[in-house]
């Protein structure tokens, strides 16, 4: 499966170590220079310098033929043009967007993107499960 990853932080890069490791071809997209340098370093050349909610740049990256496009920067407009422009300009299939604002989700559920992690409710649902005469997580 071919799988391009928009931004190779934290979460990014050790998501795409994973993939990697089961087989997968990843594709990273960082704008940070000085980050994608050190991953080249760490995981040779699987890292595009750019902005992944940019066409241009999904177009270089090969987006036309990813099975997955997951987003996973720090901001969540980023995140959400990215699965838009990969779905509706290059049909990929499936995408994938963290989260960093709950208040959000809602929108990129309505917006079309496949899948979304909400870390906060991740974190406070895991947190719930260890306590459940406490509720945390709100249940509409």
């Amino acid at each position: 499966m071919y799988v391009i990853i928009i931004g190779c932080g934290n979460v990014g890069y050790h998501l795409a170590t994973s993939l990697l490791s089961m087989g997968h071809e990843v594709l990273g997209i960082e704008k940070n220079i000085d980050l994608c340098q050190r991953i080249t370093d760490d995981l040779g050349s699987i890292i595009f310098h750019g902005n992944g909610s940019q066409v241009r740049v999904l177009k270089e990256a090969g987006a036309k033929r990813a099975d997955l496009l997951i987003a996973a920067t720090g901001n969540d407009e980023d995140n959400l043009v990215a699965c838009q422009v990969a779905k509706k300009q290059f049909g990929t299939p499936r995408t994938v967007a963290l989260v960093n604002h709950p208040e959000n989700e809602p929108l990129f559920k309505l917006l079309g993107v496949d899948a979304t992690i909400n870390t906060v409710h991740m974190i406070a649902s895991k947190v719930e499960e260890s306590i459940p005469e406490h509720p945390l997580v709100h249940r509409p």
